[in-house]
């Protein structure tokens, strides 16, 4: 039987930034704890206050070296910073590498950052189902600045969207991020465009294609719209992250001006009260075998086995 924590005092705790604190909520929200209500109602009065900022793109784009590096610019800026770095599960054991806690090691023993690498644990989309969560922990323990970094599948690593403030796709010059990563989703939702390890050759052709790729993407729409800068960067050496920042910042600006900030925040919400209501109905439906075995057998239809699981559940 797990053990019971006192919430509100651990809540405390972390709101005074002791690590522990923060890493046992984590540690609660990841588990699924029972406690997860009441935790959820003690953060709910301190969140909202964090910049959400989610990097993206496909491996091999320096997206730890990137995050690592950023978390210094946001340092000097003397703001508190949070990481979340979700990596891949292993589809055995459920158990992952958490890598990018020895690839940010720079600022293990900083106060002021926390970093928590967390498993995907076969969620799909390049992020943990208990990231939104883990997110308001950080939130809530005073983190001005939290940074989420997705696993680096590819095309399809496009949830962090709806998760964050500000979107930032990472890509390579040499590693077929061009045009033809065009056609991808992932790199439909940039805020901001970062061509890492710039000093390679062909990053000034990344970056112009990437340019004329946004003028054709909005020649149709109307009204405000955000066109996504390309920053060119090489984090191994700390070049142009104080540019990724001020790019960063100027999409925070452009958002708190025309109301997208709130709608942002406002849809994260729909899909989080979405998630967690359809979890607790599959929770309540509990086990469908009987009537899976009778579809299997001919007898009954899906449509028909569907409605009588609701029906014995939630009444007609």
């Amino acid at each position: 039987m797990a053990r019971t924590v006192d919430v509100a005092e651990l809540v405390a705790r972390a709101r005074e930034g002791q690590p522990r604190a923060v890493a046992r909520l984590i540690s609660l929200v990841e588990d699924g704890s029972p406690q997860l209500p009441e935790v959820a109602a003690a953060l709910a009065p301190f969140t909202g206050h964090a910049k959400v900022i989610g990097l993206t793109g496909a491996p091999g784009v320096g997206k730890s070296t990137s995050t690592n590096a950023l978390v210094a610019a946001f340092r000097r800026q003397g703001k508190r910073v949070g990481v979340l770095a979700v990596d891949p599960s292993s589809p055995f054991s459920g158990g992952a590498l958490l890598g990018d806690r020895v690839r940010m090691g720079d600022h293990a023993t900083d106060p002021g950052v926390f970093i928590r690498s967390m498993a995907t644990r076969g969620h799909l989309g390049g992020l943990s189902w208990a990231t939104p969560q883990a997110l308001r922990v950080l939130d809530a323990a005073g983190c001005d600045v939290v940074l989420v970094e997705t696993v680096g599948v590819g095309q399809s690593e496009v949830e962090v969207v709806s998760l964050a403030d500000t979107t930032i796709v990472l890509l390579a010059p040499g590693m077929g991020d061009g045009i033809q990563a065009a056609k991808a989703g992932i790199l439909e939702i940039a805020d901001v465009f970062v061509i890492n390890k710039a000093d390679r050759d062909g990053a000034d052709v990344t970056a112009r294609d990437l340019k004329y790729m946004i003028s054709l993407g909005r020649r149709d729409r109307e009204g405000p719209l955000w066109r996504p800068p390309v920053v060119k960067t090489v984090a191994a050496r700390n070049e142009g992250l104080d540019e990724v920042v001020e790019a960063i910042e100027g999409h925070q600006r452009w958002m708190a001006e025309h109301g997208e900030l709130e709608e942002r925040r406002i849809r994260r919400a729909a899909a989080e009260i979405e998630a967690i209501a359809v979890e607790r109905v599959r929770v309540r439906f509990g086990q469908t075998d009987q009537l899976a075995k009778r579809v299997v057998a001919g007898e009954l239809d899906p449509f028909s086995a569907a409605e009588q699981l609701i029906s014995a559940n939630l009444g007609k």
